[in-house]
């Protein structure tokens, strides 16, 4: 039978599993910047619950369990009726930045110590001889070398010395390393050295957790694999650590079940699998938003989206389209210069590509060194957070402005079990920024409202021109607690005339999780040019990823109705540097399937770089196999609404009218009454526990069938203040 045919398909059908695995009640928790936010879903009768809580630095998993048990006791449900708990969490992205990972060491091939250090050629910025560069998180003093090595293609030239490696050993044991990473030279084409040497140090060191680069990202960039795997060694010991103790906290409060936990490319794994490579979780969070956006594209049929989220901290974007968020195989971290590309450490994984922006609701303004209104990106984070909350912070944010302009009520912020404190934060505006600046209160706030707009739409646009796309053309999909507060000014700065406002949009991520799915990528780096393939081979080898994935899906408690598996191969012109992806299609390949891949790629350059270079002959570098758990989609349940629209009327307040350039009152709808299939003009202030909805005079509001919110904007410039 060939590989990759119809005995591995037949094989896959029997991992089915029934619908009624996911017919209970499913939590999902996402630890924000400042929120840590909760949604609760029953499968059985499409009701839906959120809840937010600020974020608890000092101990997360205490954090997440006051949350857990302040919803769960808010809607009488006990913690053993939950069917499954998804977990996104920022304790990956947080430890790598801060430089809060254990003692760790790296062992690579001999001549090869400095790969950490040497990193890449480039520079981000050819023009400053000064320039910074991000420190490596193993120093040199803790890379090891061993005498073995291979050749590209995985043949054995010189073989693991033991006595070497137990003498490493008793070195490790001396220096109290409690993780190590293990990057050989051509190890993605023969892991047997990288995992000899695992055995011998396990032997040795039954407590020291081992990274193998050929597990962690078999890829063929020596850097970056390098890079990454010590990331992994980096922070492994803690979030496994992190991981047991929110599993057993769990399971005091009645759970059953094991925690499952979103990657960063979307798909859900279990603890098991996440301990194993805490590095794939480096964008947890953001990445159910960007699922959670893509799922209710599609069921408004609208496959073409900008998902744009906007917190506490950050704000970020993703462009979907398709019906499918943009993924990448490259995330930076730790950038010397936050938003400079090439500054950071490179980490090679599957990731939904999300560009990230110093713009949220804690984001400080201030007066910059030339005499300038300058927004974020610095935050004032959940503590002491924005001067309107009242908890110690004396700096203007951009909740401040929103507050002083009258997009948030001081009575309502989450629902009204917050109280903001507008008096504090027209003293903070009018100290730091008014007075300096010669401006009214009215013009300060509303410039740190444009300002913090303008930076986000400039992010997005220029996002979508390296990709070659119109940011025009697309929808704004605006979730996160400030995002639909400024989605209309961003789409005014974008030129974007649909705006979706999803229900529940300030707990959107944690609501992604419950529609996220188990999956699990794997990666597989093997050059091979274009004539020399063998598609039998490659068959075999495909086999054998999708059963490696097919194995790590299984570990997810939260087991999927049906396997689906997606096949991908990066390609280039030989003499290139970078690749681009082609899908490859399903069942056996033979020699005719890849002369279609190979037009598929072509047609794919010319798309992306408008230019051909037909005469170079390609090659096949890096091969992805993505197995998936299909689940039952979830059907959250419409509400009710009032009969009439004028019943959903709270009142009026004085906001600000950008197209009038004044304030003048503005009518207050409570989202939850507001009634389905109704229509009505800007501007108008929605209000819900999670978000507050702000759109201008030249807004057109439809409510649909489902209580979510679309927006078509008149293609007007909104005034000056």
């Amino acid at each position: 039978m060939p590989a990759g045919g119809p005995f591995m398909e037949k094989q896959l059908r029997k991992s089915k599993t029934s619908r009624s695995a996911r017919a209970g009640i499913a939590l999902g928790v996402d630890i924000g910047g400042t929120f840590t936010d909760l949604a609760l879903f029953d499968r059985r009768s499409g009701e839906f619950r959120s809840g937010k809580i600020l974020t608890d630095y000092e101990d997360l998993t205490r954090g997440v369990m006051v949350g857990v048990e302040k919803i769960l006791a808010e809607h009488g449900i006990g913690g053993a009726v939950l069917d499954s708990v998804v977990h996104g969490t920022t304790l990956v992205t947080n430890s790598l930045i801060e430089r809060r990972g254990v003692p760790a060491a790296l062992l690579v091939t001999s001549g090869f110590a400095d790969v950490l250090e040497l990193a890449r050629e480039s520079r981000y910025d050819i023009y400053d001889i000064d320039i910074d560069l991000p420190r490596p998180l193993i120093a040199r003093d803790r890379v090891f070398e061993v005498g073995e090595r291979l050749d590209f293609k995985g043949r054995v030239l010189q073989g693991v010395d033991a006595d070497e490696v137990e003498a490493i050993a008793q070195r490790l044991a001396a220096l109290k390393v409690s993780s190590v990473a293990i990057c050989f030279l051509h190890s993605y084409a023969n892991a047997a050295h990288e995992r000899e040497v695992a055995r011998i140090l396990a032997k040795r060191l039954p407590a020291l957790a081992i990274s193998l680069s050929s597990e962690v990202v078999s890829d063929v960039r020596e850097y970056e694999r390098a890079s990454t795997t010590a990331a992994n060694a980096y922070v492994q010991p803690i979030v496994r650590g992190y991981l047991d103790r929110l599993n057993a906290a769990l399971r005091s409060c009645g759970f059953k079940r094991e925690l499952a936990i979103i990657t960063s490319d979307g798909g859900i794994a279990s603890c098991s699998t996440a301990g194993k490579f805490p590095v794939r979780l480096t964008e947890s969070g953001p990445a159910g938003g960007a699922i959670a956006a893509a799922y209710f594209g599609k069921r408004k049929k609208v496959d073409d989206l900008i998902a744009y989220d906007m917190g506490g901290t950050t704000a970020k974007i993703c462009v979907i389209e398709d019906g499918a968020p943009e993924k990448s195989t490259t995330f930076e971290f730790g950038r010397a210069y936050r938003f400079a590309k090439g500054s950071g450490l490179p980490l090679q994984v599957p990731v939904i590509e999300m560009i990230e922006i110093g713009a949220g609701g804690g984001s400080i303004a201030r007066v910059n060194e030339l005499g300038l209104l300058q927004v974020g990106p610095q935050s004032a984070n959940a503590a002491p957070g924005p001067a309107c909350y009242g908890l110690g912070g004396e700096l203007p944010t951009v909740t401040d402005a929103d507050l002083c302009l009258g997009y948030l009520a001081e009575d309502f912020f989450l629902g009204g079990k917050m109280q903001l404190d507008k008096a504090h934060a027209e003293a903070a505006i009018t100290r730091h920024i008014g007075k300096p600046l010669g401006m009214t209160l009215q013009r300060a706030a509303w410039g740190i409202h444009r300002i913090v707009n303008d930076t986000m739409a400039r992010a997005a646009k220029v996002h979508c021109l390296e990709q070659g796309k119109d940011a025009r053309r697309y929808a704004l999909f605006a979730y996160g607690g400030a995002g639909p507060v400024h989605a209309y000014g961003v789409a005014v700065a974008l030129g974007i005339q649909k705006i979706l406002y999803p229900r529940q949009a300030g707990v959107m991520s944690a609501l992604g999780f419950l529609v996220a799915e188990p999956s699990f990528e794997v990666v597989r780096g093997k050059i091979i040019a274009g004539g020399e393939l063998d598609a039998l081979k490659v068959g075999r080898m495909l086999e054998e990823m999708q059963r490696e994935g097919l194995a790590l899906v299984n570990t997810v408690g939260v087991a999927g109705t049906d396997i689906e598996v997606e096949r991908m191969v990066a390609m280039r012109y030989a003499g290139q540097s970078f690749e681009l992806n082609v899908p490859l299609p399903r069942g056996a390949l033979s020699a005719r399937h890849f002369a279609a891949v190979t037009k598929l790629f072509a047609a794919s350059y010319k798309e992306r770089y408008h230019a051909l270079t037909e005469e170079s002959p390609v090659e096949f570098v890096r091969w992805h196999v993505r197995v998936t758990a299909r689940q039952p989609q979830l059907e959250l349940k419409p509400g009710r609404g009032r009969r009439r629209l004028q019943d959903a009327v709270k009142g009026k307040r004085r906001a600000y009218i950008p197209e009038r350039s004044a304030f003048a009152d503005c009518p207050v709808y409570d989202r939850h009454a507001l009634p389905l299939n109704c229509t009505f003009k800007g501007p108008a202030i929605i209000e819900e526990i999670e978000s507050t909805v702000f759109v201008g005079q030249a807004a057109s509001i439809r409510v649909d069938g489902d209580g979510d919110i679309m927006v078509t904007r008149t293609m007007r410039r909104a005034g000056k203040a």
